[in-house]
């Protein structure tokens, strides 16, 4: 259908659950940081 993605639904719902993991972690820990960051300046 779309050329080299798989055909298999579940194989998709998978890849896209991944990223979506992915993504949230990185939010999570570049907030993380950014907070700990202003932390150790602020006080």
């Amino acid at each position: 259908m779309f050329g080299p993605l798989p055909d298999d639904p579940v194989i998709l719902a998978i890849v896209l659950i991944l990223l979506a993991l992915i993504f949230f972690l990185y939010l999570l820990v570049r907030r993380t940081i950014l907070e700990f960051r202003d932390g150790m300046r602020g006080r």
